[in-house]
């Protein structure tokens, strides 16, 4: 026994100095990625995609063929008020729905095919007559995330009512003496004359929690493999007998077994492969059959689980494994830290500044996210994300066997081996 009391380690600055940095930088970089990113939406915000349908069939105005519809669209193209903010895609109908039913859009603006005609009405409604507003219908998408479609929703309102007041002043400076026979409350509706309605362009089932399920259930998956990595990898040393194993009071060590570091990274990613299947099936069941989460394509969704299940394991075993016990901070900072601002399901990527639009890239909560959202929302549409989860996770899930294995083996070739040198066998001395 030393002697020394085990609180006299506190006086050691060395102590203080490592845990501090790692823990002061770790706080500092969360403090980054997750308020930096969701500080000023609005002002980070760049080509929001957002539907602008003309619908409007026009109408015989004075002897001529007038299309208000066409007008609103073409000015409200050509304004400059978003500043590059908004993306206005010009489109049919048809085209629009699809589009938001793949999440490509997050809201739209539709002339309807009344509008010119109903405008006209307004200038030639009798004395006595109740005059109708046109309207301007707004569609939220809140399935392509709640933040967007709110962004959408009021850069398409203040459009609307500008292009409404735009109408109003050609109205009025075109209608002459004839307004004057107009009753007082046309005259005012002339002003301004469009009425803005609000609609849910893709409606969602109620036990959709608002459009953020996809990202929810995402993220369950990529923490399941994460956690089950750091405690697999753990258990799998244990098993090999290089650690210990506490269990409450006690504390349980097994022979040791020799095995390379490419052996123990195949051992321990063959088991995150296998439990994979009992993980992604007990996460459906919880999230579908206890919480009743509104679910579709359940054989699709639980393939999806298990595969995302195992490629966000293999990927935090390899970093567990290049890196050792720092491992478990790069993995957190990479599947949790950089992931969840960047998924695109809280703030929309293009809401976010340049870097972290970069790191959405090749984020895997955002791949992730993705395919479940396409199976859950979009009818598990090809195009709607699901095509690219499942090419990212295969290339994410390569690059982590080619960067595992292949630091692994070189570690291995160095001679930079796990065996303690105390259980190397004693060497005899030749006789003499």
């Amino acid at each position: 026994m030393s002697g020394i009391h085990p609180f006299r380690v506190l006086r050691a600055k060395p102590l203080w100095i490592a845990n501090g940095v790692i823990t002061g930088v770790l706080a500092l970089l969360f403090t980054v990625f997750y308020v930096g990113a969701n500080i000023d939406p609005v002002d980070h915000m760049k080509n929001l995609p957002v539907g602008l349908v003309n619908a409007d069939k026009g109408a015989d105005v004075g002897g001529e063929q007038v299309n208000l519809g066409a007008r609103i669209t073409e000015s409200i193209k050509k304004s400059t008020a978003s500043g590059g903010k908004i993306d206005w895609k010009v489109m049919d109908k048809k085209e629009m729905k699809e589009e938001l039913g793949k999440g490509k859009l997050y809201g739209a603006l539709v002339v309807p095919a009344d509008f010119t005609s109903a405008t006209a009405a307004l200038t030639g409604a009798a004395a006595t007559g109740t005059p109708t507003r046109p309207t301007l219908t707004v569609l939220t998408n809140q399935s392509a995330g709640s933040v967007g479609s709110s962004l959408a929703r009021t850069a398409t309102t203040q459009a609307a009512e500008s292009a409404s007041l735009q109408v109003g002043k050609e109205l009025t400076s075109q209608g002459g003496t004839g307004q004057a026979k107009l009753p007082a409350a046309a005259r005012v509706l002339l002003a301004d004359p469009a009425a803005v309605t609000v609609e849910d362009g893709h409606p969602l089932d109620s036990h959709s929690g608002l459009g953020l399920t996809a990202f929810y259930y995402a993220l369950v998956l990529v923490v399941c493999g994460m956690l089950s990595a750091n405690v697999i990898s753990g258990q799998v040393d244990h098993a090999l007998g290089y650690t210990h194993n506490d269990m409450g009071p006690l504390r349980m060590h097994r022979p040791l077994i020799r095995a390379t570091r490419v052996q123990t990274l195949a051992v321990s990613s063959t088991l995150m492969a296998g439990l994979s299947l009992l993980m992604g099936s007990l996460v459906m069941v919880g999230a579908v059959g206890l919480m009743g989460m509104h679910a579709a394509h359940l054989p699709l969704l639980w393939l999806y689980s298990v595969c995302a299940i195992a490629a966000s394991g293999v990927g935090a075993l390899t970093l567990l494994a290049v890196f050792g016990t720092p491992g478990m901070l790069v993995v957190t900072l990479v599947f949790i830290g950089m992931a969840v601002p960047t998924a695109g399901a809280t703030t929309p990527l293009q809401a976010l500044p340049g870097f972290y639009r970069f790191l959405a890239e090749f984020e895997p909560l955002r791949q992730i996210t993705g395919g479940i959202r396409s199976i859950l929302y979009y009818d598990a549409q090809a195009d709607a994300g699901l095509t690219r989860g499942w090419v990212m996770m295969a290339v994410g899930l390569a690059a982590a066997a080619l960067f595992g294995f292949g630091v692994t083996g070189w570690y291995d070739r160095k001679g930079l081996h796990r065996i303690p040198a105390e259980t190397e066998p004693a060497k005899t001395a030749a006789p003499a």
